[in-house]
C-alpha cells in the first residue's frame, strides 16, 4: 500500500478548529493531526487521530461547496453507495470531519499492474462502475441540484471551458501548430454533437482511481463536491479513458460493456447511443486533461504532469485514429497525429531504475517527485561560493566552462559533491537490489542557475560512469 501522508508545519487555526470537532465527536483530543498533501483547490485536509479514534478534517472557506458535499454524502448514504461519513460539522459549515477510510486507492492497485489488469483490480473496476450507476440514477433522482457548486448543471459553457484549456494550456505552451479557424470548427461539430446527449444525471465531475479509496476490497469514493447534474458517459469515460492507467482498449469495452448492463437494470437506453456518447465524452475529457497537464507541467514546472502526456497522446489517438469516432473532427485528428513535445524530462518506461536529477531554485519551491512514491534526496548548495555574484558569470550557466572551471578551483564543491555522492551510490545499490523503479535527487540554490546546474550535470556524469541506469536529466529553470 502506498502511504500518501507527508508532514508539515500546522496552520494553529485549522489545528485548533479541527480539535474541537474531534472532542466533539469522539469526546476524547486528537493526540496526532498531520496535514495531508494539497489537492487542486483551497481545501486543506487533515488526518487527526488518537489510541481509538481516526479521523479525515476538512477546512474549506467556501461554504457553498461544503455544502454541497454534505448533501451529496448524506443522499449517497441514503442510497448505500460507498462513501466516508460525515462525523462532525462546524457551526460555520466552513470544516468538518469524515470517516479515515485509509490510502490505498484504486489508483496504486493499477499502477501496480503496469496495464494488465489483475482479476482482483478489475473487479474492483466493476465495483466502482456499479455504485456509479446507483450514484447517477438512484441518488440523482433525490439529489438537490440547487446546492451544486459553481454550477448546477454541465452545459455547453463546460464543454467549451475544457476546450478552450486544451488550446491555450496545451497547444500554445507545447508550440504546437494548429489552425485556429479550423479547430474551432471542429469545436462546434463536437459541441453539438454531445449537446444532443441527455443530461438528467448525477454526474461525478472527476471520477477517476484517484478518487477511489480501497477498503476490505471494496471501492469508497471521495472528492465528489464538484458534481452536478449532467450526462451518464461522461464519468465512464474519466475512469476508463484515465491517462496514466494504460488500459487496453479491450479491458475499456469489456468494462463499457458491464456499465451498460448494469445501467440497463435502471433506465431503458439504446447501447450504441451511449457508446458513441461515451467515445465523445472520452474526448473531451482526454482534451482538457491534456489541457491540465500542459499547465501544470509546462506552467507550473511540475515533472510529473510532465511525464504524463504520453499517456494521454496514445489515448487522442486511440480515440481518433485507431477506431472509429462518431464524427468527423479532421483538424483534431491532423493534430493527434502531428503533436511533438517541447525538450525537456521525458517519460522512461522500462524496467531499469531511474534517476530523476533536478537542478531547482529554492524561490520556486522545491520540485514535485514525478514517480508519486516520496523519497529520494534534496541537496542545499547555497553554502558553496556562488560565481553569479560576479559580473563576467552572471549570464552564464553550470554547463558553461567558465563556470566549470570556476568549480574546479574551489574545494568546497568537491568535498560537498563527494558526500553527495556517496549518499546516492548507497540508495542507487540498496534500490537495485530490492528492484525499486525510482529515485529521485534535486540540487537547489538561489537562482537555480550556477551551483545547482553544475552539481546536477557531475551527477549524472558520475552515475553514468558507473551504472546501468536510466536517468533524466532537469534543469527547471534553464529549460523553461
Amino acid at each position: 500500500m502506498k502511504v500518501l501522508t507527508k508532514y508539515f508545519v500546522l496552520d494553529k487555526e485549522n489545528m485548533d478548529i479541527l480539535q474541537s470537532l474531534f472532542l466533539e465527536w469522539s469526546g476524547q483530543v486528537a493526540l496526532k493531526i498531520v496535514k495531508l498533501p494539497a489537492s487542486g483547490s483551497s481545501r486543506q485536509y487533515y488526518r487527526l487521530s488518537n489510541d481509538q479514534a481516526y479521523a479525515i478534517g476538512a477546512v474549506n472557506g467556501i461554504v457553498e461547496e461544503n455544502r454541497a458535499y454534505i448533501s451529496f454524502t448524506d443522499c449517497f448514504v441514503r442510497n448505500n453507495i460507498n462513501v466516508p461519513k460525515i462525523l462532525q460539522i462546524s457551526s460555520d459549515e466552513a470544516a468538518y470531519l469524515v470517516e479515515d477510510i485509509g490510502d490505498d486507492s484504486l489508483y496504486n492497485k493499477v499502477l501496480d499492474c503496469k496495464g494488465d489488469l489483475s482479476p482482483e483490480v478489475l473487479e474492483l473496476y466493476k465495483k466502482a462502475l456499479k455504485n456509479l450507476v446507483m450514484m447517477q440514477v438512484d441518488a440523482g433522482n433525490s439529489l438537490n441540484y440547487d446546492l451544486c457548486y459553481p454550477v448546477s448543471e454541465f452545459n455547453e459553457q463546460a464543454i467549451q471551458w475544457d476546450l478552450n484549456y486544451f488550446k491555450y494550456n496545451f497547444l500554445k505552451l507545447t508550440c504546437t501548430d494548429f489552425n485556429e479557424l479550423a479547430l474551432e470548427n471542429d469545436f462546434e461539430a463536437l459541441k453539438e454533437f454531445l449537446l444532443k446527449v441527455p443530461r438528467d444525471y448525477f454526474m461525478f465531475r472527476d471520477f477517476q482511481s484517484r478518487n477511489i479509496l480501497v477498503k476490505e476490497n471494496e471501492p469508497v469514493f471521495i472528492d465528489f463536491q464538484g458534481g452536478r447534474k449532467g450526462p451518464l458517459a461522461y464519468d465512464v469515460a474519466s475512469l476508463l479513458y484515465q491517462a496514466k492507467a494504460q488500459l487496453s482498449s479491450e479491458t475499456r469495452m469489456e468494462l463499457f460493456k458491464y456499465y451498460y448492463k448494469e445501467l440497463s437494470k435502471k433506465i431503458d437506453g439504446d447501447y450504441e447511443s451511449l457508446l458513441s456518447s461515451f467515445k465523445g465524452f472520452a474526448l473531451v475529457r482526454t482534451l482538457q486533461v491534456l489541457g491540465a497537464y500542459g499547465f501544470r507541467g509546462y506552467f507550473e514546472k511540475k515533472p510529473h504532469f510532465i511525464e504524463s502526456i504520453p499517456f494521454a497522446i496514445e489515448n487522442l489517438k486511440e480515440l481518433l485514429i485507431n477506431q472509429q469516432f462518431p464524427i468527423d473532427l479532421p483538424h483534431i485528428k491532423i493534430i493527434a497525429n502531428s503533436i511533438v513535445l517541447p525538450e525537456g524530462i521525458k517519460f522512461t518506461p522500462n524496467e531499469d531504475l531511474t534517476v530523476s536529477i533536478t537542478s531547482f531554485s529554492y524561490k520556486k519551491g522545491i520540485p514535485a517527485d514525478p514517480s508519486e512514491n516520496g523519497g529520494g534526496y534534496v541537496f542545499d548548495c547555497r553554502s558553496i561560493h556562488n560565481p553569479g555574484r560576479y559580473k563576467d558569470y552572471q549570464q552564464l550557466t553550470g554547463k558553461d566552462q567558465a563556470v566549470i572551471d570556476f568549480f574546479e578551483r574551489e574545494d568546497e564543491m568537491e568535498a560537498f559533491l563527494s558526500r553527495v555522492f556517496s549518499l546516492v551510490d548507497t540508495s542507487v545499490e540498496v534500490y537495485k537490489k530490492r528492484n525499486f523503479k525510482h529515485l529521485m535527487v534535486n540540487f537547489g540554490c538561489t537562482g537555480g542557475q550556477h551551483r545547482s546546474v553544475y552539481s546536477a550535470e557531475r551527477l549524472k556524469g558520475y552515475l553514468e560512469e558507473k551504472y546501468k541506469l536510466n536517468i533524466n536529466l532537469w534543469h527547471r529553470e534553464q529549460d523553461f
